[in-house]
Parts: structure tokens; sequence; C-alpha cells
């Protein structure tokens, strides 16, 4: 193993402690940690587990908001040999304990805020025996005992544990959001994310200069690469978990002089609507690139996002998924304008194609599934074959979108297999309508959906976030009218202030239904 070549995902941090030992590598409210500190932490947790019995391939549970405590528990987990399974910090009691009893996990990593959720926990039908709590407060009961992190912390540095660790040993367990039903561990080996790691870091052009804004959750497999690409080479990362105060945000990427800021389409719908973005462009002079994941963004909101940013600040479109280790494309800042609705070109190292359901490739503009391989393609779901297969073929990852590639090699998506719709005969794809109505310039956001209808089979109703002062559905319904085919307009709209989202920002259509329900 070589500075330039990690084998391992704990090597970024340890090839960055050695090389900017006392340069400030993550930064979260008052605290500033260098990279050496955390490497010396990090190290204390892997080897206290291992004195606990955590043997390779254990899992090891991540109960944690961002913050340097989880930092140091991820890389300290998978410095032990351990799998770093990070949950979901929004999850509540009957959603926190299945995922406990199938992962078999002795040990979980939180801090106080969480006590009361785990106190809820029936750890009688787990593996669980230990609980280490970031200034623990709460008494657990059911032979759980309750260990304070910072008494793991007060013991004598330790050095780099250089335990020998394939590369093809799983490393992370990251829990899809659920939003479509039980949420799948996506297991993700060393390789997978080291690989993809680099991509990711090749094509945003990152170096040891570049300090990231995070809003996303860690937990997140956007948040965690945002973690892994900065420390991979030699960055800082700056952690702020008060977006729903955007103006601080703000205020701290001026004062942080950060060159990079990571989201989904709803992260840039607030920023663009619901803070001083705008005011604060010429303040901004550090902000070298924004990139966005996470789904589908309407090319309005794209074009409106780089009119407000600086002029100098580069729009990365990516595309990908948590089973593809994070990311599977990218639209080069400079191609967006001529490529605005496209989701890119393969990132280095993936190879994207668009499939039938034969498994025949596509010609060019023809639709079919795209398909992904690579070296950051996950192993698997755990625990849950049935699952796996239904992803898995000898072609790759079957992404589930829609999508055809132009004679430029992009590739546009253009739905899902899961949200088409059949109105009265029609298959419509809700994505197309969303675009329009988005179009409008009347709705921040929107989330069109179906209802069963006895007659057509489904109706078409857009859950909409209005832009102020502009709540008129009639106005949009007619707007949409000049553009679209009557079966596609939707038959009702529903104003809300907010939509429902899950912990990593993106729409959770579910609960939308429920907003309709309860319109109606």
């Amino acid at each position: 193993m070589t500075l330039d070549q990690p084998k391992l995902i704990h090597h970024f941090l340890e090839n960055s402690a050695r090389r900017f030992p006392d340069k400030v590598a993550l930064v979260h409210e008052d605290v500033r940690a260098t990279y050496s500190e955390i490497n010396a932490q990090a190290n204390q947790l892997a080897s206290w587990l291992i004195e606990q019995g955590v043997a390779q391939g254990d899992r090891v549970v991540l109960l944690l908001e961002n913050s340097l405590e989880y930092v140091v528990a991820y890389y300290g987990s998978l410095k032990a040999g351990g799998v770093a399974v990070p949950l979901n910090t929004e999850l509540k009691p009957d959603g926190i304990q299945p995922l406990l009893e199938e992962l078999d996990a002795e040990i979980i990593l939180t801090q106080r805020k969480y006590e009361r959720l785990l106190r809820q926990v029936d750890f009688k039908k787990t593996t669980v025996t230990q609980v280490v709590v970031k200034e623990p407060k709460l008494n657990f009961t059911q032979n759980v005992s309750v260990t304070d992190w910072d008494e793991i912390m007060a013991h004598d540095p330790q050095g780099n544990l250089e335990l020998d660790i394939a590369a093809d040993q799983l490393g992370s367990i990251i829990y899809t959001s659920g939003s479509t039903g039980q949420p799948k561990g996506v297991m993700l080996s060393h390789g997978n994310i080291v690989a993809n790691t680099a991509s990711i870091c090749h094509y945003l052009k990152l170096t040891d200069h570049d300090i990231q804004m995070v809003v996303q959750p860690f937990f997140y497999v956007m948040g965690k690469s945002l973690l892994n690409t900065h420390f991979a080479v030699g960055g800082s990362v700056v952690i702020n978990n008060k977006f729903a105060y955007p103006a601080t945000v703000i205020e701290q990427m001026v004062e942080e002089n950060v060159t990079g800021f990571s989201g989904v389409p709803s992260t840039y719908a607030h920023l663009l609507h619901k803070s001083p973005l705008a005011a604060a462009r010429e303040k901004l002079t550090s902000l070298r690139y924004c990139s966005q994941a996470g789904g589908h963004m309407a090319s309005t909101t794209k074009l409106q996002l780089i009119d407000t940013l600086p002029e100098k600040t580069e729009l990365y479109v990516m595309y990908g998924a948590t089973e593809a280790a994070a990311r599977l494309a990218y639209v080069e800042p400079e191609k967006l304008d001529e490529k605005i609705d496209s989701i890119g070109q393969e990132i280095p190292g993936v190879k994207l194609k668009i499939l039938d359901k034969s498994g025949l490739e596509q010609p060019i503009g023809e639709v079919g599934e795209i398909v992904a391989s690579g070296d950051n393609i996950m192993q698997g779901y755990w625990r849950n074959s049935e699952a796996t297969a239904e992803v898995s073929s000898q072609h790759g990852y079957h992404t589930g979108d829609l999508g055809y590639q132009d004679s430029d090699g992009y590739l546009f998506v253009v739905g899902r297999k899961d949200n088409q719709l059949k109105v009265g005969g029609h298959r419509i794809n809700t994505q197309e309508v969303e675009d329009v109505i988005m179009a409008t310039g009347l709705a921040v956001e929107v989330a069109v959906l179906g209802v069963p209808d006895p007659l057509q089979g489904n109706k078409l109703v857009a859950v909409i976030v209005a832009t102020p002062q502009n709540d008129d559905a009639i106005q949009i319904l007619q707007l949409c009218s000049k553009k679209m085919p009557s079966y596609k307009v939707p038959q009702n709209i529903v104003f809300v202030k907010n939509l429902p989202k899950s912990a990593s920002g993106k729409i959770d259509r579910k609960r939308c239904e429920l907003l309709i329900v309860a319109d109606d």
C-alpha cells in the first residue's frame, strides 16, 4: 500500500495523517480536529473494539449525528476489521428493532441524544451486549452494559493497527431509505468504496486545498462519499447540522472559505427559495463547485441555480445509487447547458449499458433499463438473497431506471420502472409531468402521484410547494395544458408547506400519498 494507492477505506485517514498531521481535517461548531488527532482517536477505538472481541467481519452499529465522534467511530470500526453500519438517526423504535435483530451486532456506538430511543429497543431479541455513549446520562437494562466514550479515549495513545484485511472484505453496510418498502442493507467492500472514491476525486478535481461543507448525513451514501473523498485527498470537511437555518450555513461557508457544497434536489430548492444565497453571491469567493445527486432535479432548477451561484462556481450534476458506493455518472460543468437534462457519461471505472428486458443492448435513442458494472458495485443486500437476485445479473446491477443514450454517449433518465402509471390506457412517466410543473415557475417542489381510479386505472394528483403568493391551481393547470396532452395534466393539485422527506433529503412519496388522502 502506498500513499497514492490506498487499499482499504481507513487508509484515507491514515495516509492524510502522515502527510498533513497538523492540518485541520474537521470543523464542527467549536471542534477543530486535525488529521493526527482523528487518527489517534480512531486507533484508540479500534484497539478497544478488538479488546471487546470484535473480529474481522463483525458488525459495529453507528447511531450518531454528523460529528467528530461519527468520523472516529467510522474509521475506528474499519481499523479493527469490523463492518461499519451507520443507521438513520431518525429511525423510530419499530424501525430500528428489526435492523438490530438482523445485523447480529454486539456493540452500538452512539451519543446521549439517542439513549431514549435505544431504551425502547428489546435487546433480548438482539445480540447487542454493549452500548458506547458519548456523555451517557440514562441507565440501560436487559443485561446491556454502557461504556462512556470518553473513557475509551482516555487510554494511552495507540499506533495504526495494520491488520491484514483483504480489499474484498465487507467494509460497510448502508441501509437504503426504505421509501418503497423495508430498508435493505447494501453490502459494500473496502474495494467498492476505495474504487469509487478514487473516481470521484478524479472527476471533481479534488485536492488537499478543498474544503467541503457537509449538510448531508454521513449515514447516507452521499454524505459518506463526501467524508471519504475529502479525507482521501487531505482536504477538510465542515459539518453543519443546522440546514433548517440556511442563512447560518451560508455564513459559515463564507467564514471557512468553503470550496465545495453538495446536496440533493430539495437542498437546492431550499437554498434558492428560502435562503440568502443570491445576496451572499459576492461573498462566496472560494466556492469552486457545487454538486447535485440524490435524484432527478428539474432543468429549470439547474438553470436557476447556475444563475444564482457565483459566476466562477461550477455545477456538477451526478447520478448514482447506494448500491454503487455512490456514483455512476456525471455531467461536466462545461457541458451542462448543452446536456441540461442528461445524467451524463459513466465515470472512470464504471460501465453503463441500456438493456431491454431480454438483456440485449439498446441502440442509440432507444429506451431500456440502465445497468451498471464496475469495481464499485455492491456485493449484495445483507441477508436478503431474494432482493439481491432481483437487481443482479451477469450484466451487472440493474438500477430500475429507464433511460436512453444519445449519439454523444450521454445518458438520459426518463423515469423508473416502478414510476410508470397507466391513466386511461396511456403510460405516463410522472417525472415528465413534474418537470413541466416546475417549468411554470410557480412551484418550489412537486411530487406527482397516481391515485387509484375505477374508470381510468389511476388519476394524477400533484402535491406542490408553491412559490410565494402563487398557489393558484387553475393557473398551473392551464400552463400544463399548453405543454402536455390532457391525459398527462394532473386532475387535482394539493398545496402543502413542505414535501415530506427522508433523512437523506429525498421526497418521501408514500407520505405524500397520505397528504392526498388527508386533503380528500
